[in-house]
C-alpha cells in the first residue's frame, strides 16, 4: 500500500513534523502491523526522525547543518546555486523506515519523524509512505 502526501513549506530551511499525519493515514487504512518506509520525492527535502519535544532541537539541527553546508562555497559548481541543500539531504537521508505496531509508529518518548525542507519555502512538497503490512 502506497500513498503520497502533499505539503507546502514556508522558509529556506525547516523541519515539519508529520508524524500524526502518517498515523493517521495508517489508521483510517485499517492497518495495524507492518513496516513503513517514509520518503521525500525531492533532492533537496529529507525524512528524518528526531526529538519532537523541544523546538530548540529543530533550530539547533538547522543552524548546525547550515555550519557544515553554508549555502554559499566559493568552490560550488552546480549551476542552480544549491549544492549545500543536495548535502544536507544526503547527511539526514531521503528515507526512514519505521515499525508499526497496533496501528502506530513504534518511536521513543521524544520522537517524531519530519519532512526537513533545505530549499525553500516551496509549494507541492511530496513524501510517501509505502507500508508492508505483517
Amino acid at each position: 500500500m502506497l500513498h503520497t502526501f502533499e505539503l507546502n513549506t514556508s522558509s529556506h530551511a525547516e523541519m515539519i513534523e508529520i508524524t500524526s499525519e502518517i498515523e493517521k493515514w495508517i489508521r483510517g487504512q485499517g492497518i495495524s502491523n507492518g513496516i513503513a518506509v517514509v520518503s521525500s520525492l525531492h533532492t533537496t527535502a529529507g525524512i528524518t526522525v528526531n526529538e519532537n519535544a523541544d523546538p530548540d532541537v529543530k533550530r539547533d539541527m538547522l543552524r548546525r547543518l547550515e555550519e557544515l553546508y553554508p549555502w554559499e562555497h566559493p568552490e560550488d559548481r552546480h549551476m542552480e546555486g544549491n549544492t549545500a541543500s543536495h548535502m544536507k539531504v544526503s547527511t539526514v537521508g531521503h528515507a526512514q523506515t519505521l515499525i508499526i505496531s497496533e496501528g502506530k509508529l513504534v518511536l521513543g518518548t521524544w520522537q517524531g519523524v519530519y519532512f526537513c525542507e533545505f530549499d525553500g519555502p516551496r509549494k507541492n512538497r511530496k513524501y510517501t509512505v509505502k507500508v508492508i503490512e505483517g
